[in-house]
């Protein structure tokens, strides 16, 4: 595989999201999630991403069960799932956090902590100084942001070197590419994209309004609810025409797509079982391609918000 430069290390140019292993999408199981982990580790992926939220600590025990040390593992803090949901980033939490992961993980070092949303009422300066205490203790080896505006990035990197941001980008996701892409190449910072697959919109076949209510959150997402969700998938239709017509996977094309947007973007996607992997070597995509694929896929053309208003409430808005 690609390789990728994401702080100190070379990883693997697409990573693997196990935010699935929680539960979130659906019922899971720990041998399917260990089995997905050992066929993703075969394919030549060395980057990992996960939350303490995500299963309320399940991915990070996953993970912790697995063992395997010579992957670069990411995991996040500061959303408290309440109720009600709020973010906390003051130090005492953000250490709290970091110790309960660190058990569950079965590690005493995590290679890239994010901070998984910010707390507006404490300046990212502050911030910024709580995560380059932990860099200097030896208890991460560089921090990192989710969704956040360019700003708070050149703020927070003014202070001490920023790892990576991890925003969600993808064909029908586009925001950060109005400013904080732009400025991750800048400072050196490595952008980590996450539902590059649209939450499954981009995966091998169509999906089915089948969502398990109150399990998978996709039941009442914007995007993901009528009538928008038939109108996503006509528009996308004919992307999937395109990739059969081409001999490449959609998951492919899509994770090529975003590969193609900058050499400093690291995609993860999700999956908690090993069949999927096999659609994610990325397409050969070339100048015309990647313009073909905007002309049928236009900035913009999701129906539907990515987020309820509820889950926006922590993002950082800069456009």
């Amino acid at each position: 595989m690609e390789q990728r430069q994401l702080g100190t290390r070379q990883v693997g140019a697409i990573g693997l999201g196990t935010m699935s292993f929680g539960g979130i999408f659906g019922p899971t199981d720990e041998t399917t999630s260990l089995a997905c982990l050992d066929a993703a580790a075969d394919r030549g992926i060395s980057h990992l991403d996960t939350a303490n939220i995500y299963g309320m600590g399940v991915s990070e025990q996953i993970l912790g069960k697995w063992g395997r040390q010579d992957i670069h593992l990411a995991t996040k803090c500061a959303i408290v799932s309440g109720p009600p949901r709020e973010v906390r980033n003051d130090e005492p939490y953000i250490r709290q956090c970091l110790e309960e992961s660190l058990r569950r993980l079965k590690r005493d070092h995590i290679d890239l902590y994010y901070i998984h949303r910010r707390q507006p009422a404490i300046p990212v300066e502050d911030l910024a100084g709580t995560m380059a205490k932990l860099v200097q203790e030896g208890k991460i080896g560089g921090y990192g942001l989710s969704e956040i505006a360019p700003a708070t990035l050149r703020r927070a990197h003014a202070e001490h070197p920023v790892t990576a941001v991890q925003s969600e980008f993808s064909l029908w996701t586009r925001l950060p590419q109005l400013g904080l892409i732009q400025a991750c190449k800048d400072l050196g910072v490595a952008f980590v994209a996450f539902s590059p697959l649209a939450r499954g919109m981009l995966g091998r076949a169509p999906l089915k309004r089948d969502f398990r209510a109150g399990i998978d959150f996709r039941d009442t997402n914007p995007r993901f609810v009528e009538p928008n969700f038939s109108a996503n998938l006509a528009v996308i239709a004919p992307f999937r025409a395109l990739c059969a017509d081409r001999g490449w996977t959609v998951a492919g094309a899509a994770l090529g797509w975003v590969l193609a947007q900058g050499d400093h973007i690291i995609p993860i996607p999700g999956t908690r079982t090993a069949d999927h992997l096999g659609d994610w070597d990325p397409a050969p995509l070339t100048a015309a391609d990647i313009a073909e694929i905007d002309r049928i896929l236009p900035p913009g053309f999701a129906h539907g918000d990515r987020y309820g208003d509820h889950q926006m409430a922590f993002i950082e808005r800069y456009c």
